[in-house]
């Protein structure tokens, strides 16, 4: 990291380097600028939302090096060098990450706000393999807020993709 220091001897800006959605970028920016406004304001990738700026309704998660993340809750600096997934980089529309697809099939979301924060943590949280019931699922998931009260979908989702995932090990198995 290279830094600028001002006659007055205040950190101007800080050069980062990070690998979002598979394409490496390099910024120079204040040492105080979070992830999720890097993200947003200066990549333009508006899929996390700045919800409560708190870290405590998970509409700005984001994956950083395949770990779920609150982004308004991490300094961009501190980032540097990481690979970031936000949704953008989950699918297309043409190709839908599984995640997505099971979204939509299960009408997993109404005003759609949290949507991406809670798409983002769930390919986290089956990553991580932790959940193997409905309850752990609720559990794990229970950082990301919807205000729509879509929480049965959103489940049900995430169990379709869970079980798709497990089956072609279940059967290499037997």
């Amino acid at each position: 990291m290279a830094d600028t220091i001002s006659a007055s001897g205040a950190l101007d800006a800080v050069s980062v380097t990070l690998t979002v959605n598979g394409e490496t970028r390099s910024i120079d920016i204040p040492p105080t600028v979070t992830l999720l406004d890097l993200l947003r304001e200066r990549f333009h990738l508006t899929g996390a939302k700045k919800g409560c700026d708190q870290g405590q309704c998970g509409a700005c998660t984001v994956m950083v090096d395949g770990r779920r993340v609150n982004s308004c809750l991490q300094l961009a600096v501190m980032k540097d060098g990481a690979e970031i997934t936000t949704i953008e980089g989950l699918g297309t529309p043409d190709s839908l990450h599984p995640l997505q697809a099971a979204f939509v099939k299960h009408d997993a979301f109404q005003c759609g706000y949290c949507t991406p924060g809670q798409i983002c943590s769930a390919a986290g949280m089956i990553a991580e393999g932790h959940a193997t019931t409905a309850a752990e699922i609720r559990e794990l998931m229970s950082g990301n807020l919807c205000r729509c009260g879509a929480y049965t979908n959103i489940v049900e989702a995430i169990e379709e993709v869970m079980g798709a995932e497990r089956a072609p090990k279940l059967e290499a198995a037997e």
